[in-house]
């Protein structure tokens, strides 16, 4: 993992769901490496470059606790919930660092929430019919994918709130 992006969809609680502006609470960084063994495709796509992250990446210690402390603050006393289009990608790799880094994971164990899951779900369709292409174009966002990590958090984010206030036709009535 080599950057960490992050943003506040929203908060949910006993009232519903309120979204907040993607762009509005957000947190990124760049990491230092921790190992030689990587596949030199991998940070082309996003961009970054390893040589370069060498040098001037972040600890991940400091980043992951720099994160933490965020997401603690952002949550302000709720509990915080990790978002991902697929979650299972971004969860496995966030959650490690963190407890690899810090010992803890502001997440809990198991704080993460799959879109694809949910739309799914709300959509009243078979997981393996789900694909982004086939989902409504107002979900969508219409931000351009680029695969840096703050873009990245911010598109998810403007899906997962497009998703929470969405009533899709297998949504409970």
């Amino acid at each position: 993992m080599l950057g960490i992006g992050a943003a506040v969809a929203g908060v949910q609680d006993g009232d519903g769901f309120t979204a907040a502006g993607p762009e509005e609470y957000t947190f990124s960084g760049e990491l230092r490496p921790i190992g030689e063994e990587f596949v030199p495709q991998a940070p082309a796509v996003s961009g970054l470059d390893r040589e370069r992250l060498l040098a001037e990446g972040s600890e991940p210690a400091v980043a992951l606790t720099e994160f933490s402390a965020w997401v603690r603050a952002v949550s302000a006393g709720a509990q915080p919930v990790m978002c991902g289009y697929p979650a299972s990608y971004d969860w496995t790799f966030l959650y490690w660092y963190l407890i690899r880094f810090t010992g803890a994971s502001p997440f809990g164990h198991s704080g993460c929430l799959d879109m694809k899951t949910l739309y799914a779900t709300k959509a009243g369709l078979p997981l393996r019919a789900v694909a982004k292409g086939s989902m409504p174009r107002e979900l969508l966002s219409r931000r351009r994918h680029t695969h840096h990590a703050l873009d990245d958090a911010v598109e998810q984010a403007e899906l997962s709130a497009n998703l929470m206030e969405w009533q899709g036709p297998g949504s409970p009535r």
